[in-house]
Protein backbone atom coordinates (compact mmCIF):
# COMPACT_ATOMS: atom_id res chain seq x y z
CA UNK A 1 0.00 0.00 0.00
CA UNK A 2 1.05 3.27 -0.58
CA UNK A 3 2.03 5.09 3.04
CA UNK A 4 -0.41 7.60 4.51
CA UNK A 5 1.53 10.33 5.18
CA UNK A 6 1.27 13.72 7.02
CA UNK A 7 -0.68 16.39 4.63
CA UNK A 8 -3.17 13.64 3.07
CA UNK A 9 -7.16 14.02 4.21
CA UNK A 10 -9.97 11.19 3.07
CA UNK A 11 -11.72 7.99 4.28
CA UNK A 12 -7.91 6.31 4.71
CA UNK A 13 -6.92 8.92 7.22
CA UNK A 14 -10.50 8.83 8.60
CA UNK A 15 -9.52 5.11 9.39
CA UNK A 16 -6.29 5.68 10.83
CA UNK A 17 -7.94 8.32 13.45
CA UNK A 18 -10.62 6.55 14.40
CA UNK A 19 -8.01 3.15 14.97
CA UNK A 20 -5.75 5.66 17.32
CA UNK A 21 -8.32 7.30 18.99
CA UNK A 22 -10.21 3.68 20.13
CA UNK A 23 -6.41 2.74 21.28
CA UNK A 24 -6.45 5.98 23.31
CA UNK A 25 -4.31 8.48 21.35
CA UNK A 26 -5.61 12.08 21.24
CA UNK A 27 -6.05 13.80 17.68
CA UNK A 28 -7.66 17.51 16.89
CA UNK A 29 -10.86 17.52 16.92
CA UNK A 30 -10.43 19.70 14.32
CA UNK A 31 -8.82 17.08 11.92
CA UNK A 32 -10.90 14.44 12.89
CA UNK A 33 -13.83 16.31 11.75
CA UNK A 34 -12.03 17.40 8.38
CA UNK A 35 -10.29 13.53 7.95
CA UNK A 36 -7.02 15.44 7.85
CA UNK A 37 -3.85 14.03 8.35
CA UNK A 38 -2.35 17.09 11.04
CA UNK A 39 0.09 17.45 13.76
CA UNK A 40 -2.12 15.65 16.25
CA UNK A 41 -2.50 12.89 14.11
CA UNK A 42 1.16 12.77 12.98
CA UNK A 43 1.99 12.37 16.90
CA UNK A 44 -0.59 9.64 17.52
CA UNK A 45 1.18 7.90 14.56
CA UNK A 46 4.71 8.32 15.49
CA UNK A 47 3.90 6.96 19.18
CA UNK A 48 1.89 4.15 18.19
CA UNK A 49 4.93 3.25 15.61
CA UNK A 50 7.58 3.93 18.42
CA UNK A 51 5.30 2.09 20.92
CA UNK A 52 4.60 -1.42 18.99
CA UNK A 53 9.26 -1.64 17.59
CA UNK A 54 7.67 -0.20 13.98
CA UNK A 55 10.63 3.14 13.90
CA UNK A 56 9.50 6.65 14.35
CA UNK A 57 8.50 7.96 11.07
CA UNK A 58 5.18 9.64 11.10
CA UNK A 59 3.40 7.58 8.41
CA UNK A 60 1.00 5.12 7.90
CA UNK A 61 3.03 2.03 5.85
CA UNK A 62 1.92 -1.32 5.34
CA UNK A 63 3.56 -2.57 8.74
CA UNK A 64 1.65 -0.15 10.97
CA UNK A 65 -1.35 -0.75 9.01
CA UNK A 66 -1.55 -4.35 9.90
CA UNK A 67 -0.40 -3.42 13.73
CA UNK A 68 -3.29 -1.01 13.88
CA UNK A 69 -5.70 -3.43 12.50
CA UNK A 70 -4.57 -6.07 14.90
CA UNK A 71 -4.74 -3.81 17.83
CA UNK A 72 -8.44 -3.18 17.19
CA UNK A 73 -9.49 -6.86 17.80
CA UNK A 74 -11.58 -7.58 20.60
CA UNK A 75 -11.03 -11.50 22.26
CA UNK A 76 -13.62 -13.33 20.04
CA UNK A 77 -13.90 -11.37 17.32
CA UNK A 78 -11.56 -13.89 14.86
CA UNK A 79 -10.95 -17.28 15.11
CA UNK A 80 -7.15 -17.87 16.57
CA UNK A 81 -5.27 -20.56 15.88
CA UNK A 82 -1.01 -21.34 15.62
CA UNK A 83 0.14 -20.50 12.78
CA UNK A 84 3.10 -19.20 10.86
CA UNK A 85 3.07 -15.71 11.31
CA UNK A 86 1.71 -16.07 14.22
CA UNK A 87 -1.86 -14.18 15.14
CA UNK A 88 -1.12 -11.08 17.02
CA UNK A 89 -3.19 -8.18 18.34
CA UNK A 90 -4.95 -7.17 20.95
CA UNK A 91 -7.15 -10.44 21.08
CA UNK A 92 -4.04 -12.22 21.54
CA UNK A 93 -3.06 -10.15 24.94
CA UNK A 94 -6.34 -10.36 26.11
CA UNK A 95 -6.52 -14.29 25.68
CA UNK A 96 -2.86 -14.76 27.11
CA UNK A 97 -3.72 -12.72 30.30
CA UNK A 98 -7.04 -14.62 31.02
CA UNK A 99 -4.86 -17.96 30.26
CA UNK A 100 -2.26 -17.36 32.48
CA UNK A 101 -4.43 -15.80 35.60
CA UNK A 102 -6.49 -18.62 35.36
CA UNK A 103 -3.67 -21.33 35.41
CA UNK A 104 -2.56 -22.10 32.66
CA UNK A 105 0.57 -20.49 31.74
CA UNK A 106 1.54 -19.21 28.00
CA UNK A 107 4.45 -17.08 29.62
CA UNK A 108 5.00 -13.40 28.57
CA UNK A 109 1.87 -11.57 27.37
CA UNK A 110 3.41 -10.66 23.90
CA UNK A 111 0.19 -10.63 21.72
CA UNK A 112 1.19 -13.72 19.43
CA UNK A 113 -0.45 -16.60 19.18
CA UNK A 114 2.76 -18.69 19.45
CA UNK A 115 3.17 -22.42 20.34
CA UNK A 116 2.90 -21.58 24.03
CA UNK A 117 -0.06 -19.90 24.17
CA UNK A 118 -1.61 -22.66 21.74
CA UNK A 119 -0.50 -25.07 24.43
CA UNK A 120 -1.72 -23.41 27.04
CA UNK A 121 -5.12 -23.29 24.98
CA UNK A 122 -5.36 -27.16 25.29
CA UNK A 123 -4.72 -27.19 28.88
CA UNK A 124 -7.83 -25.02 29.36
CA UNK A 125 -9.88 -26.99 26.82
CA UNK A 126 -9.22 -30.08 28.35
CA UNK A 127 -9.59 -28.38 32.08
CA UNK A 128 -13.94 -27.27 31.16
CA UNK A 129 -14.74 -29.79 29.56
CA UNK A 130 -13.91 -28.44 25.94
CA UNK A 131 -12.61 -30.34 22.97
CA UNK A 132 -8.18 -29.49 22.94
CA UNK A 133 -7.55 -28.91 19.77
CA UNK A 134 -5.99 -25.36 20.43
CA UNK A 135 -7.90 -23.36 18.73
CA UNK A 136 -10.23 -20.39 19.87
CA UNK A 137 -13.25 -20.39 18.29
CA UNK A 138 -16.57 -19.61 20.05
CA UNK A 139 -16.88 -21.87 22.86
CA UNK A 140 -13.54 -21.43 23.99
CA UNK A 141 -14.22 -17.53 23.76
CA UNK A 142 -17.09 -18.68 25.59
CA UNK A 143 -15.77 -20.72 28.70
CA UNK A 144 -13.29 -17.93 28.88
CA UNK A 145 -15.86 -14.66 28.80
CA UNK A 146 -17.94 -16.93 31.46
CA UNK A 147 -14.50 -16.73 33.42
CA UNK A 148 -14.02 -12.61 33.14
CA UNK A 149 -15.03 -12.03 36.82
CA UNK A 150 -11.78 -14.39 37.65
CA UNK A 151 -9.24 -13.18 35.37
CA UNK A 152 -10.70 -9.63 35.01
CA UNK A 153 -10.36 -8.92 38.85
CA UNK A 154 -6.60 -8.19 39.67
CA UNK A 155 -7.53 -8.83 43.79
CA UNK A 156 -9.25 -12.23 42.99
CA UNK A 157 -6.43 -13.05 40.29
CA UNK A 158 -4.01 -13.44 43.39
CA UNK A 159 -6.18 -15.99 45.20
CA UNK A 160 -5.73 -18.42 45.98
CA UNK A 161 -2.43 -18.77 47.46
CA UNK A 162 -1.11 -22.35 46.92
CA UNK A 163 1.55 -24.07 49.61
CA UNK A 164 0.77 -21.27 52.73
CA UNK A 165 -2.68 -22.30 53.55
CA UNK A 166 -2.41 -22.78 57.14
CA UNK A 167 -4.94 -25.76 59.30
CA UNK A 168 -7.16 -23.49 60.84
CA UNK A 169 -7.62 -21.75 57.70
CA UNK A 170 -8.15 -25.39 55.84
CA UNK A 171 -10.22 -26.59 58.91
CA UNK A 172 -12.56 -23.28 58.07
CA UNK A 173 -13.24 -24.67 54.33
CA UNK A 174 -13.69 -28.26 55.52
CA UNK A 175 -16.34 -27.09 57.97
CA UNK A 176 -18.25 -24.80 55.61
CA UNK A 177 -17.81 -26.33 52.12
CA UNK A 178 -19.65 -29.54 51.35
CA UNK A 179 -17.48 -31.22 48.49
CA UNK A 180 -17.29 -35.03 48.05
CA UNK A 181 -15.27 -37.05 46.17
CA UNK A 182 -15.55 -40.64 44.19
CA UNK A 183 -13.19 -42.53 42.25
CA UNK A 184 -13.25 -44.78 39.26
CA UNK A 185 -9.78 -47.59 40.21
CA UNK A 186 -8.53 -48.94 42.96
CA UNK A 187 -5.83 -46.19 43.04
CA UNK A 188 -8.12 -43.39 42.86
CA UNK A 189 -10.32 -45.01 45.70
CA UNK A 190 -6.87 -45.54 47.49
CA UNK A 191 -6.31 -41.63 47.19
CA UNK A 192 -9.92 -41.05 47.60
CA UNK A 193 -9.89 -42.56 51.31
CA UNK A 194 -6.82 -41.07 51.97
CA UNK A 195 -7.90 -37.60 51.70
CA UNK A 196 -10.99 -38.29 53.88
CA UNK A 197 -8.88 -39.55 56.22
CA UNK A 198 -6.72 -36.25 56.19
CA UNK A 199 -9.76 -34.26 56.50
CA UNK A 200 -11.09 -36.11 59.18
CA UNK A 201 -8.08 -35.69 61.38
CA UNK A 202 -8.22 -31.55 60.43
CA UNK A 203 -11.52 -30.88 61.48
CA UNK A 204 -14.01 -33.37 63.74
CA UNK A 205 -16.85 -30.97 61.74
CA UNK A 206 -15.39 -31.98 57.99
CA UNK A 207 -17.86 -31.85 55.13
CA UNK A 208 -15.59 -33.79 52.70
CA UNK A 209 -18.17 -37.02 51.54
CA UNK A 210 -17.12 -40.55 50.01
CA UNK A 211 -19.15 -41.63 47.46
CA UNK A 212 -19.66 -44.13 45.59
CA UNK A 213 -21.61 -42.60 42.46
CA UNK A 214 -21.59 -38.84 41.97
CA UNK A 215 -25.38 -39.12 41.62
CA UNK A 216 -25.60 -40.15 45.40
CA UNK A 217 -24.17 -36.24 46.39
CA UNK A 218 -26.86 -34.53 48.22
CA UNK A 219 -28.42 -31.17 47.13
CA UNK A 220 -25.90 -29.22 49.35
CA UNK A 221 -22.87 -30.26 47.55
CA UNK A 222 -20.48 -27.46 46.07
CA UNK A 223 -18.28 -29.64 43.79
CA UNK A 224 -17.68 -33.13 43.26
CA UNK A 225 -15.04 -34.44 42.05
CA UNK A 226 -13.80 -37.75 40.13
CA UNK A 227 -10.56 -38.85 40.65
CA UNK A 228 -9.39 -41.58 38.33
CA UNK A 229 -6.15 -43.04 36.49
CA UNK A 230 -7.37 -43.33 33.02
CA UNK A 231 -6.24 -39.94 30.85
CA UNK A 232 -9.78 -37.81 29.76
CA UNK A 233 -11.81 -39.02 26.88
CA UNK A 234 -11.68 -35.85 24.57
CA UNK A 235 -15.18 -36.21 23.48
CA UNK A 236 -16.55 -36.73 26.97
CA UNK A 237 -17.56 -33.06 27.86
CA UNK A 238 -16.44 -33.25 31.79
CA UNK A 239 -14.41 -30.37 33.07
CA UNK A 240 -10.60 -32.19 33.78
CA UNK A 241 -7.97 -31.19 36.12
CA UNK A 242 -4.82 -32.99 36.03
CA UNK A 243 -2.38 -33.43 38.67
CA UNK A 244 0.90 -34.02 36.21
CA UNK A 245 1.97 -30.99 37.12
CA UNK A 246 1.08 -29.45 40.58
CA UNK A 247 1.77 -25.59 39.42
CA UNK A 248 -1.20 -23.51 39.80
CA UNK A 249 -3.44 -26.47 40.80
CA UNK A 250 -5.77 -24.64 43.13
CA UNK A 251 -6.06 -22.40 40.53
CA UNK A 252 -7.13 -24.89 37.52
CA UNK A 253 -9.27 -26.60 39.90
CA UNK A 254 -11.49 -23.26 40.99
CA UNK A 255 -11.19 -22.93 37.18
CA UNK A 256 -12.94 -26.27 36.27
CA UNK A 257 -15.46 -25.56 39.01
CA UNK A 258 -16.48 -21.97 37.54
CA UNK A 259 -16.53 -23.01 34.45
CA UNK A 260 -19.02 -26.49 34.75
CA UNK A 261 -22.76 -26.05 34.30
CA UNK A 262 -23.89 -28.91 35.96
CA UNK A 263 -25.73 -29.05 39.14
CA UNK A 264 -23.74 -30.03 41.52
CA UNK A 265 -20.68 -29.63 39.59
CA UNK A 266 -18.83 -32.60 38.51
CA UNK A 267 -15.14 -32.03 37.78
CA UNK A 268 -13.00 -34.60 37.30
CA UNK A 269 -9.40 -35.12 38.91
CA UNK A 270 -6.55 -36.82 36.99
CA UNK A 271 -4.11 -38.13 38.83
CA UNK A 272 -0.33 -38.63 37.69
CA UNK A 273 0.81 -41.16 34.82
CA UNK A 274 2.87 -42.48 37.73
CA UNK A 275 0.01 -43.43 39.12
CA UNK A 276 -0.03 -47.28 37.67
CA UNK A 277 -0.52 -50.75 38.92
CA UNK A 278 3.16 -51.55 37.88
CA UNK A 279 4.11 -52.15 41.57
CA UNK A 280 5.71 -48.68 41.95
CA UNK A 281 2.82 -46.87 43.27
CA UNK A 282 3.89 -47.49 47.13
CA UNK A 283 1.66 -45.95 49.93
CA UNK A 284 4.19 -42.58 50.31
CA UNK A 285 3.12 -41.49 46.98
CA UNK A 286 -0.77 -42.14 47.74
CA UNK A 287 -0.16 -40.12 51.24
CA UNK A 288 1.34 -37.49 49.01
CA UNK A 289 -1.01 -37.42 46.47
CA UNK A 290 -3.85 -36.72 48.75
CA UNK A 291 -2.14 -34.52 50.91
CA UNK A 292 -1.45 -32.16 48.08
CA UNK A 293 -5.15 -32.48 46.41
CA UNK A 294 -6.81 -31.71 49.70
CA UNK A 295 -4.45 -28.84 50.03
CA UNK A 296 -5.22 -27.69 46.97
CA UNK A 297 -8.71 -28.16 47.31
CA UNK A 298 -8.72 -25.90 50.56
CA UNK A 299 -7.22 -23.27 48.88
CA UNK A 300 -9.27 -23.04 45.89
CA UNK A 301 -12.56 -22.90 47.95
CA UNK A 302 -11.32 -20.50 50.11
CA UNK A 303 -14.40 -18.16 50.75
CA UNK A 304 -12.04 -15.43 50.22
CA UNK A 305 -12.12 -16.72 46.62
CA UNK A 306 -15.42 -17.12 45.69
CA UNK A 307 -17.87 -14.56 44.35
Amino acid sequence: MEPIVYGMSGAAVEDVQDRLSHLGYLIGEDERAAATFGETTRDAVRRFRESHDLGSAPEVDSATWVSLVSEGYELGDRTLYLRLPNFHGNDVRILQHALNTLGFSCGTVSGAYDAHTEAAVRQFQENVGLYPDGMCFQDTFEAIWHLKHVWADEKRAKSPAYGVIGFARAASVLEETVLALCATDPISRNVAGRIWNLASATSENSGLLLLNDPKDAPATTTCVFELSCAAPDPSSGFANVSMERTEDLPRRIRTAYDAVRSVPPLVRVELPSSADFDGSFTTTKAQMLAMTLLDALCAAFEPGYEE
